[in-house]
């Protein structure tokens, strides 16, 4: 509350008589976890005027921002002293059409501000921020006029360095909403919800979420800060705790795939920028988490302790043959244990820890064996039979390459079988596609993607979000909400398709030979009946871009590599004679070099420049 009324006159000036303020009281804290912070600040940044003045059937009035986002309502206001405004949040109106606020659970979400009369006055809250696209306006004197109400957006300062754009505008949407979600909830740390009375760092989401994230904006300090955090709250144990900074005390700790964050966030930020310090300063954490891993195990397998396990999967009513998305939290852990390892031995590998490689990689063995002995059958079938059990098991290379094609035709029937709509949580989810489309079925990652009926990416963005939700059906067809002890309608993780759409769709990846894409991968995959897809990137060596569109029976693929970097080009057709670039013959263009034929695609090499090829279907 701001009572206007009470302002000290000059308060800030020099000669301001303080002796009736109180003192400062000073106090002790250990200094043992204090580090210097180097991320940018938060910041304001868009602003958003009224699109709507709306009377609920309460008969409330209300203002829609047309957008969810995280900030606070600056308000111009003319009245007498004494007249107090209230101004309240929320995120979605009702199926009535009237003010929903029961997902905030204990947070009021109000600012109240008392005039002190005799002209036009202006507020807006300093110790707070609110998430929110509606306000309800409560004791405006007058008539209320919507151009005295500007929304303002807060989140840390990072620059914007990515952008995807294709012909589907539900999936131009959902891109729009990924970014909005990572605005905000990207406030100093990684929250999961900015609405209601949480706001935590949980790690599980962030972990889910990082790559996405250093696609759309430059997170490298921001993600290098808050890492610094969690090697500062991890346990002696070596378990890292659900959320950072650590509200939830030392027994919240140790769920496979949030405390996966020590490893995973290293690994992808090392991939994303090229600077192997991150590695270097966090390798005593990723070691650190593994060990507390492995002295949980018995027999190289763990399969003790609290998991969250698949977060908020889908969960029908079993009536599909039994295979409801329910998977076995061990057997998610154990791919997490070895998805920890493997990291590990990637640092150690990339700052020379030979030893540390070795012995790790005959551990990485053993617990690739124990998931076999546990979770698989002799034919090759996985205990949980669900998408995320078959995800994880192929995108962590768990199981024998013999098996893996097998593997993944079961992962693409019950996707079929589903009615092509995806069945997986927070763990799952962002390996989904990616893993479909490693092994031959991106039709079926892109019919996923194209899905709009729930569950799917595009059923919330049918609904009218703005930006990602918590839940696949936060709002229920029939317009009511889920449970309101958890619908968080401004929640990032399922966002993590973001990755896909740039590293598949455009093709857009980097080599862990040049990370930072001084050795980049462009390997775009046309379909899903888009005719064009465009994705930007700047990169530390400056722009990176993939854009293609058919054009009758031609392929059209435009690239920018940057200066002072390489890149290998997967061309998707087979004969290098039916593609030219600049309107040249492949053999004439002396930069170019051919490099072979994989999967359907012509490999080649490149050096820095623009280039234009069209290939002919």
């Amino acid at each position: 509350m701001i009572d206007a009324r009470e302002e000290k006159v000059g308060w800030a000036l020099p000669g301001y008589d303080d002796k009736d303020w109180s003192g400062v009281n000073t106090a002790s804290f250990s200094l043992d976890n204090l580090a210097a912070t180097f991320n940018e600040p938060v910041r304001k940044h868009e602003t958003f005027k009224a699109i709507k003045l709306i009377t609920t059937p309460k008969g409330e009035k209300v203002i829609d921002f047309g957008q969810n986002l995280v900030g606070w309502v600056i308000v111009k206001v003319r009245g007498k002293a004494g007249d107090k405004i209230v101004l309240s949040h929320a995120e979605v109106l009702d199926k009535s059409g009237n003010f929903y606020t029961d997902n905030l659970r204990a947070a009021k979400a109000q600012d109240t501000y008392i005039l002190k009369g005799g002209g036009e006055e202006s507020f807006e809250p300093h110790f707070t921020f609110h998430g929110f696209r509606y306000l309800r306006i409560e004791g405006y004197p007058g008539e209320i006029n919507p151009d005295d109400f500007t929304a303002v957006t807060l989140y840390s300062d990072m620059e914007k360095t990515g952008e995807f754009h294709c012909s589907n505008p539900l999936i131009n949407q959902l891109q729009h909403n990924i970014q909005w979600g990572q605005r905000g909830n990207f406030l100093d740390v990684p929250t999961d919800c900015p609405q209601r009375d949480e706001r935590l760092g949980w790690t599980g989401d962030a972990q889910v979420f990082s790559r996405t994230a250093a696609y759309n904006m430059g997170v490298e300090n921001f993600f290098t800060k808050w890492l610094k955090d969690v090697a500062a709250d991890q346990l002696s144990s070596g378990s890292v705790p659900f959320v950072i900074p650590n509200v939830l005390g030392a027994g919240a700790a140790g769920s496979t795939g949030w405390a996966d964050v020590a490893t995973i966030i290293p690994w992808n930020l090392y991939l994303a920028y090229g600077d192997r310090r991150v590695l270097e300063e966090q390798y005593p954490s990723m070691k650190s988490w593994v060990e507390f891993m492995r002295g949980k195990s018995k027999n190289d397998l763990w399969n003790t302790g609290f998991h969250f396990g698949d977060w908020l999967f889908y969960s029908p009513d079993d009536d599909n043959d039994g295979r409801a998305a329910v998977t076995d939290k061990y057997l998610i852990a154990q791919c997490f244990y070895a998805h920890s390892t493997q990291l590990l031995i990637n640092a150690a590998t990339v700052l020379g820890k030979t030893a540390d490689a070795n012995s790790y990689t005959l551990l990485l063995k053993k617990i690739k064996d124990a998931f076999l002995r546990e979770y698989m059958t002799p034919n090759g079938r996985l205990v949980s039979g669900t998408q995320t059990a078959y995800v994880l098991a192929l995108q962590f290379d768990m199981l024998p390459e013999s098996m893996q094609s097998s593997a993944a035709a079961r992962l693409a029937d019950n996707v079929k079988d589903y009615g092509y709509h995806l069945t997986t949580g927070f763990l799952g989810t962002p390996y989904l596609c990616h893993v479909l489309s490693r092994f031959g079925y991106t039709d079926i990652a892109y019919r996923l993607l194209l899905q709009d009926s729930y569950p799917s990416w595009l059923y919330p963005v049918k609904m009218g979000a703005t930006t990602i939700w918590e839940r696949w059906d936060g709002i229920k067809p029939d317009g009511s909400f889920e449970a309101v002890t958890m619908n968080s309608f401004n929640h990032y993780s399922y966002g993590a398709i973001g990755d896909w759409m740039y590293r598949v769709v455009t093709g857009i990846d980097t080599y862990e030979d040049g990370p930072g894409y001084q050795h980049s991968r462009i390997a775009p995959h046309p379909g899903g009946q888009l005719t064009d897809a465009d994705a930007d990137l700047q990169t530390g060596y400056g722009l990176l871009s993939s854009h293609w569109r058919k054009a009758g029976d031609s392929l059209l693929l435009d690239l920018v590599i940057p200066a002072n970097t390489t890149s290998t080009v997967y061309i998707p057709a087979q004969d290098g004679g039916l593609i030219t670039e600049g309107g040249h013959a492949l053999g004439a263009v002396k930069e170019i070099e051919v490099a072979g034929v994989e999967q359907g695609h012509l490999i080649l090499k490149l050096g820095s420049g623009k280039y234009h090829f069209a290939v002919k279907q």
